[in-house]
């Protein structure tokens, strides 16, 4: 019993010996959506929007911090960076135009669209931090899934598939092909783990953990937006773009169940500061 109180006093220990700027963007975001959930949104559910977009905000800083910590871009796949900032473009195409695809709480006007003008721009920077300042420990010959043919496929079916929320066939297209690219995003996360041995950096797997955090908001907004989802149907009746847009965000949860329940063993074993081993079996872990 005693052995069992010692662990996990270290386990807690753990935790909450972090590095500070980790906790503090923990709790800046914390404080952010609570003001957003409670003063900006007035308490509508359809805030999640805005919180899906503040929580990959949030994911981006991790990686920030983690170049700036001194510990350089190991881990850090600019394909899945690259795949980020082109879903987040192309959503904006539409979100700051034309308001189809907003929250219809007052976050909707502008809120929500600044947390994603704020990622594309840390993100670029990050990019060019990562190729040019650290290119010494940027993974660059690993580093080399092909997401050119992905990212055509996904501007493909978004053409196919979108709904007509916008009544804009182009913008609706390009909301579309947002989603659809922002699920494939972690795939290049994923290449480049398995190919430096399956071992995943604490700050890089909090930053594949909030992704996966912040499509499951996004996928909760779908769902309670059902019955206004709207498209031309293909067959009398069927709204395929309700399917297809909760779909992508199931799909984007599926693509990380394996690394999510390793994430949760590795936090609840090492605290904040564990790496999480995706090559060992779940069974294993």
């Amino acid at each position: 019993m005693l052995a069992e109180s010692g662990n996990s006093g270290k386990v807690v220990g753990s935790f909450w010996n972090a590095p500070t700027p980790v906790l503090c963007a923990y709790g800046i975001f914390s404080v952010v959506g609570f003001a957003v959930f409670h003063f900006v949104a007035e308490r509508e559910p359809s805030s999640t929007l805005t919180l899906s977009a503040a929580a990959q905000c949030l994911g981006i800083a991790l990686l920030w911090i983690q170049v700036l910590s001194g510990k350089g871009a190991w881990g850090i796949s600019t394909k899945t960076l690259l795949l980020d900032a082109v879903a987040i473009s192309f959503r904006l195409c539409s979100t700051l135009f034309v308001d189809g695809y907003l929250p219809n709480s007052p976050d909707g006007d502008f809120v929500y669209q600044s947390f994603d003008v704020c990622s594309v721009l840390m993100i670029l920077f990050l990019l060019r931090r990562v190729t040019v300042n650290h290119a010494d420990t940027y993974q660059a010959s690993e580093d080399n899934f092909p997401i050119g043919p992905m990212l055509l496929g996904c501007c493909v079916l978004a053409a196919l598939l979108h709904g007509d929320m916008d009544a804009n066939p182009l913008l609706d297209t390009l909301w579309m092909a947002g989603l659809f690219t922002s699920v494939i995003a972690v795939l290049p996360q994923f290449w480049l783990i398995t190919k430096s041995g399956g071992h995943v950096g604490a700050l890089t797997s909090h930053y594949i953990a909030t992704l996966a955090f912040s499509r499951f908001l996004s996928g909760c907004f779908a769902w309670m937006a059902w019955e206004h989802l709207s498209c031309e149907h293909y067959i009398d009746g069927f709204e395929h773009a309700r399917w297809v847009i909760l779909g992508a965000n199931l799909m984007h949860l599926v693509i990380l169940g394996d690394f999510g329940f390793k994430y949760v063993r590795s936090i609840s074993k090492h605290g904040l500061c564990g790496t999480v081993d995706l090559s060992i079996p779940c069974y294993d872990v």
